[in-house]
């Protein structure tokens, strides 16, 4: 398939981290452990919410609601990278490469809106704290939350037909462990112009856009505490949203690098690093980071120890 025969192509191969010969069982069981990490303590942070009241807020529902994307969207990744790991010849039919780029945008996009809709929670949490019931209602949660994933699914669905409506002829080998937007749409040997364009516009409203939104919000949030709180006020304040702000920074941080930068600008090598970091990595650091800097959290991990054990 790969000899540039013309022949309509019917596989992927995922090269993947094919060139770590006898690392790729390091590769394998790291992989493996980290995400056991991040199923485990994303699943705790979804029952705790569920389960105790002092987490029915607002800002428990988004964090349940992106514990959730987390799950999924990992899901999506390292089941399908264990398994290349194990497999000599590490193979993807176009239909199956198209679902994991279907639900990889799909959660990754509603990852992003979450995140925004967090933002907003704590801006108007700090700083309409008077009409913070009427503008955080339930009615106003399920919304943001529904539209995150309807923009999911609607850019998802949109991009990945758009991607695989291209045709694919003789070169068939993606130098990514995952079906990602820019590695297929290279191996097109039709115009990408417009997908290219559409990739463009993909980062730009759901990578800058929410971050410049977050940004603006905890702008908002210093210039109104450093107006009217006290040190100590302030000190709490930064305590509360600390969690939040580092996974925000984590989570574009690192998606930035991976979708942002200059495409030539670093080696294939380098950006599956970046990708594996991003897309496997980052998720694990987020159960920590909620539960180790939010006493709520652990008060409540408390009270569920307490009353099973």
């Amino acid at each position: 398939m790969a000899d540039g025969n013309g022949t309509a192509v019917t596989e992927f191969i995922l090269l993947g981290f094919s060139n770590l010969g006898a690392y790729w069982s390091s590769l394998f069981w790291g992989v493996l452990f980290v995400y056991l990490i991040t199923f485990v303590g994303n699943s705790l942070i979804i029952i705790l919410t569920l389960m105790d009241l002092v987490l029915s807020t607002p800002m428990y529902f988004f964090l349940r609601h992106f514990s959730i994307v987390e799950i999924l969207c990992t899901m999506t990744i390292v089941s399908r990278m264990l398994s290349d790991l194990l497999s000599s010849h590490p193979v993807i039919s176009p239909s199956s490469c198209f679902t994991q780029m279907y639900f990889f945008a799909l959660f990754g996009i509603a990852e992003c809106f979450i995140l925004t809709a967090m933002a907003y929670d704590r801006y108007a949490a700090l700083c309409r704290p008077l009409h913070y019931t009427m503008l955080m209602n339930q009615r106003a949660c399920v919304g943001m939350v529904g539209a995150s994933y309807l923009m999911g699914i609607t850019t998802g669905t949109t991009h990945s037909i758009c991607i695989f409506t291209l045709p694919f002829h003789g070169i068939n080998i993606v130098h990514h462990f995952l079906c990602d937007i820019l590695p297929i749409l290279r191996l097109s040997s039709g115009d990408t112009f417009w997908g290219e364009i559409g990739n463009l516009g993909v980062t730009l409203l759901f990578i800058i856009a929410p971050f410049i939104l977050i940004l603006f919000s905890y702008i908002r949030i210093l210039i109104t505490i450093l107006g009217v709180a006290s040190a100590q006020g302030c000190q709490k304040v930064f305590s509360t949203c600390s969690s939040h702000l580092l996974v925000v920074i984590l989570f574009f941080g690192t998606g930035t690098m991976v979708y942002v930068k200059p495409q030539s600008s670093t080696p294939q090598d380098m950006d599956q690093i970046l990708s594996l970091f991003y897309t496997v990595v980052t998720p694990m650091f987020n159960p920590f980071i909620y539960t180790l800097r939010n006493k709520e959290v652990i008060g409540a991990l408390r009270r569920r120890v307490t009353k099973h054990f």
